[in-house]
């Protein structure tokens, strides 16, 4: 009753609440309404697209890459929207940057951009060859000064600007940081498909761009230990933001991973290649222990989501959470399986593959019948906690 009660006076009185869709008093509304949380949907559509090849089953690559379209249709709607908002309605895109929840949101535009540059080289360049990873390259490029702008705005205006307490500190404090060392990742998928002076910049970038973001990380994890030991789980509607944490570990030791394998190359022309050992023992190390810290709070993550399901875990935007980080610890355990031939990581990973495209099925298909319905159109866009539509 406290929840409904709460809902409905945001609701009326959050300067962010749209109108259910059925509603609208005209189309501009949606744009109006239109925040960067919706991006997230980019990133969880995006790497479902880009590890489902990685099932061993006919047709995986054809519905892979038609996912991976239709995420790039996703990205180009949602950024003209963006777009139209910041020129129609200036003073709400501003006060995205004031606010302390939805500003974290900014992280998940490069982020889902990541997904469609990296698609350009799993899909684009069987297709298209070389074409394609100098799309990937330029678009590359965006993205990380996107990443680094991001990783540094929304925490300047966190010390500056926004009100925060520990007790009210959620997950989503990850989101603008861990921007960077996606980025870094999608520089060693890059780098080995382009020329030896072109590569030497995004390996380098790319080691750049992880320092920027998992140390950052890792301090903020550090702190929501704290907070969850000190205030217990947070409630129902933010239960699904326990599982963003595995993104910048997994994330992390995928960067390691694919960095360390293009960097023997690089240093190889420079005169270095005696350093390339240490560049894939350092991606081995790296990667094993960050993807072993990830497997720890993946299972820490699914308890407390097993005893949100017994309590009742609302549907809300927030599910999408589900889906990248749980997509980008599946890349990871691909990444270490081709690297020690383990057969543990590849079968764990086939595994993972089918628990992501299940709860990407189930997401997509409950958030198009709230949007067909008007149902996550109904609550506030953004509530103070969560900052995503439907909650």
């Amino acid at each position: 009753m406290r929840c409904e009660i709460y809902s409905q006076v945001m609701t009326t009185f959050h300067p962010f609440a749209p109108r259910p869709l059925n509603r609208l008093s005209a189309p501009t509304e949606a744009i109006r309404g239109f925040t960067p949380n919706w991006f997230t949907a980019c990133m969880g559509t995006g790497i479902v697209s880009l590890v489902l090849p990685k099932l061993p089953l006919p047709g995986t690559v054809a519905v892979g890459e038609g996912l991976w379209v239709l995420n790039m249709t996703l990205f180009i709607v949602f950024t003209l929207m963006s777009v139209a908002r910041m020129v129609m309605y200036p003073a709400d895109s501003r006060a995205t940057l004031r606010h302390p929840v939805q500003s974290m949101f900014l992280g998940a535009i490069p982020m889902g951009l990541a997904t469609v540059i990296n698609g350009f080289i799993t899909f684009g360049v069987p297709h298209w060859g070389q074409e394609a990873a100098l799309v990937a390259r330029d678009l590359w490029v965006f993205d990380a000064a996107l990443s680094a702008f991001v990783g540094l705005l929304v925490p300047y205006l966190m010390f500056t600007r926004h009100e925060h307490t520990l007790e009210r500190m959620t997950a989503v404090w990850l989101l603008p940081v861990v921007a960077s060392e996606v980025a870094a990742a999608s520089a060693g998928l890059i780098a080995p498909h382009l020329n030896v002076a072109t590569a030497e910049l995004l390996v380098y970038s790319g080691y750049v761009l992880f320092a920027l973001s998992v140390p950052i990380a890792l301090m903020i994890i550090t702190v929501l230990v704290l907070r969850l030991a000190q205030h217990k789980l947070p409630g129902a509607d933010l239960g699904v933001s326990m599982f963003l944490p595995l993104g910048p570990l997994a994330t992390g030791a995928l960067a390691l991973l694919q960095l360390g394998e293009a960097a023997p190359r690089v240093l190889a022309a420079q005169g270095l290649g005696e350093l390339a050992p240490v560049t894939m023992g350092l991606g081995l190390v790296g990667g094993v222990m960050l993807w072993g810290f990830g497997a720890w709070w993946l299972a820490l993550a699914t308890l407390t989501t097993v005893r949100f399901l017994k309590q009742g875990l609302p549907f809300n935007l927030g599910w999408w959470g589900f889906t990248f980080p749980l997509g980008v610890f599946t890349a990871a355990t691909f990444g270490l399986g081709a690297l020690t031939h383990m057969a543990f990581f590849i079968d764990f990973g086939h595994v993972l593959v089918v628990a992501l495209a299940f709860l990407w099925l189930l997401v997509t298909a409950r958030t198009a019948h709230g949007a067909w319905h008007g149902h996550l159109f109904q609550s506030p866009a953004l509530s103070r906690e969560t900052g995503l539509p439907g909650t």
